[in-house]
């Protein structure tokens, strides 16, 4: 069973201190074992596959795959677009969104804006063919792009787990 956040029950805490600790620790090492994990956290074994079910049950944990930098396999260009889409196309341009390997996320928007997505590139020259790919659609009228200078604070999510943990 999947909880949709908008059903969580108000000031009702979505993890506790122990879920906190396993999500760090899978954080910092996501190949360990769940009776390694449980050694450390000082749990049971079966305490700790528990509370692992759980968390992805609850769609708190999405996956296990291997976080992949896209700068190591020859994209280190990265930029967001903000899109401005006709009205009635999202389903369409959506679709036509996902089938460009170069966009990484998509997310649908309120402001200037209907669409932004984050857009990876081998080059600054190659970023326009996927500029070029990603507009050339008739349901996108308008796109307007920035390009990643530095990243400082990357993805992150632990410090949100500590403090959702400590709520």
């Amino acid at each position: 069973m999947t909880i949709d956040p908008s059903n969580r029950p108000p000031g009702g805490p979505v993890i506790d201190h122990l879920d906190g600790r396993l999500l760090e620790l899978l954080a910092l090492e996501p190949r360990i074992g769940i009776l390694e994990a449980s050694r450390r956290l000082g749990v049971a074994r079966g305490t700790a596959q528990a509370r692992l079910d759980r968390l992805q049950s609850n769609g708190v944990i999405r996956g296990f795959g291997p976080d992949v930098d896209p700068a190591a396999i020859g994209y280190p260009v990265t930029a967001f677009a903000t899109l401005e889409i006709k009205q009635g196309q999202g389903a369409s341009v959506r679709s036509h969104l996902a089938g460009v390997p170069e966009v990484l996320e998509l997310h649908t928007t309120t402001g200037h804006g209907d669409m932004l997505c984050r857009l990876v590139a081998r080059s600054n020259a190659d970023l326009q063919r996927v500029i070029d790919r990603v507009v050339g659609f008739d349901g996108i009228v308008r796109a307007s792009t920035a390009i990643v200078m530095e990243n400082p604070v990357p993805l992150r999510i632990i410090p949100l787990v500590k403090q959702a943990s400590e709520d």
